[in-house]
């Protein structure tokens, strides 16, 4: 039994969508425990492309229980749909759970969301507008709309009538919108309700008891490290705790029921929206990693800013989260190159720095300090074990496991789930037994 962590290494966008599903197959259980709408793992199985923003990438497995936990804010619209075009592919959603203290995104957000991002002008965060930070904020204000709440039609008619009213006061006066009419958004919200109703329950007893149960579990995370309110580049973050410790406040489990730790992280680097970047590169080269990667947003469509691999953050990431292993994935997509350069430090005002600076503007000012390493030339898309691999593909996984300070426990090398190299098992080998090189076939990657 083990219960898996999957987390971004970067600043989203990390390919943690194939990751989960490839763990899935070994999982009882997959937890979603933070953020909203505003993230997208895409899946891709033989011919089929599968988009999900809230369902856990579990759900692909039939026997697999999922769950979408408390720390999660849920558009009821966006999630219907979500199941709606599951079940058109095929797909059942019989075994999807949903916590009855989940946060409700309600029209109101989306609104004040776009509105006040609009107003930032030069300042803008670049946020989805899809409602999730307001959403959080009222959660925080103690104002929310909660899952059981939206199951409660008395209840929902009470609280609704006066927040609508409440929230029409900043529509109008502050951003010069529409108000909103609260019997219609009342109406909408109890039909999203009825549907729903079925799936919710007190997800951390599930859990809990899954745990006592001896299940494996497998908690997935939405967008990066880079991008948690608390230890990311703030302010251009998002509105939760992606994180490990996110794991346990969006769940309820206690974290000495977590076993293991995993980071995901691209061979290189992207971010999409606003903030500083060091690593950014612009031309040829990023183009070259934005077209071969396909880097746009599943969620918003937006272009990603690709960079070369920052090992700076990605030591941040490992500390941060308490990381035993990391999936480097998309590693294909420097097939081509010639050259490849990794962040190995950064230069601030003169001088050399090695660890991630918290203060935004002294960040801004980071200049990246390159090792540059030869390419390999040649396609690995098809290889299947690390002796596939060309020499110097290889001797680039060990260089990124020594710059990260632990070992590699997989490769993607593609979008399928066969394009993948399993150097071990995160959730059926011992704890930290990826630690010691000696005494494990992950030792060629070990830093």
């Amino acid at each position: 039994m083990a219960n898996v962590i999957v987390i971004g290494a970067q600043w989203g966008d990390e390919g943690k969508g194939k990751i989960t599903d490839l763990l899935s197959r070994s999982a009882d259980v997959v937890v979603r425990y933070q953020g909203g709408v505003n993230a997208g793992h895409t899946i891709v199985v033989k011919d089929q492309t599968f988009k999900l923003h809230l369902i856990p990438s579990g759900i692909l497995y039939p026997k697999t229980e999922c769950i979408i936990g408390c720390g999660t804010v849920i558009d009821p619209e966006v999630l219907l749909r979500e199941l709606d075009q599951l079940k058109e592919l095929g797909i059942s959603t019989r075994n999807l759970l949903i916590s009855e203290t989940a946060h409700v995104t309600m029209p109101y957000h989306r609104l004040i969301d776009q509105a006040s991002e609009e107003r930032r002008g030069s300042h803008k965060i670049g946020t989805t507008g899809r409602g999730i930070g307001p959403t959080y904020a009222d959660k925080s204000e103690r104002i929310g709309i909660r899952m059981l709440d939206l199951m409660d039609q008395q209840g929902l008619h009470e609280q609704l009538e006066w927040t609508i009213n409440y929230k029409n006061v900043i529509l109008e006066k502050l951003y010069n919108l529409p108000p909103l009419d609260p019997q219609e958004v009342i109406d909408e919200y109890l039909g999203y309700a009825e549907r729903l109703r079925p799936y919710v329950v007190d997800t951390s007893l599930k859990i809990y008891d899954a745990v006592r149960r001896r299940r494996n579990i497998l908690f997935e995370g939405a967008q990066g490290t880079l991008l948690d309110l608390d230890h990311g580049t703030y302010p251009y973050v998002t509105s939760s705790n992606p994180v490990a410790g996110g794991a346990c406040v969006g769940t309820g489990l206690g974290p000495t029921m977590i076993d293991r730790v995993i980071g995901v992280a691209k061979a290189y680097t992207t971010r999409v929206g606003e903030g500083p970047f060091p690593t950014e590169i612009h031309g040829e080269a990023g183009e070259h990693l934005c077209s071969r990667g396909a880097e746009v947003g599943t969620t918003t469509g937006r272009q990603r800013r690709c960079g070369w691999f920052d090992a700076v953050i990605g030591r941040y990431a490992v500390r941060i989260n308490g990381m035993d292993c990391l999936a480097i994935t998309k590693l294909d997509v420097l097939d081509e190159l010639e050259e490849i350069k990794v962040c190995v430090a950064y230069e601030i005002d003169g001088e050399n720095c090695e660890h991630f600076p918290r203060n935004a503007r002294q960040f801004a000012r980071c200049k990246p300090v390159y090792k540059t390493l030869p390419g390999w030339r040649v396609s690995t898309s098809d290889c299947r074990s690390l002796e596939d691999l060309p020499g110097k593909a290889l001797n680039y996984l060990k260089f990124l496991a020594e710059l990260m300070e632990v070992p590699i426990a997989i490769v993607s090398l593609g979008a399928s789930r066969d394009q993948t190299i399993i150097v071990e098992d995160p959730i059926h080998g011992p704890k930290r037994a990826l630690l010691h090189p000696e005494t494990t076939s992950a030792s060629l990657l070990s830093a």
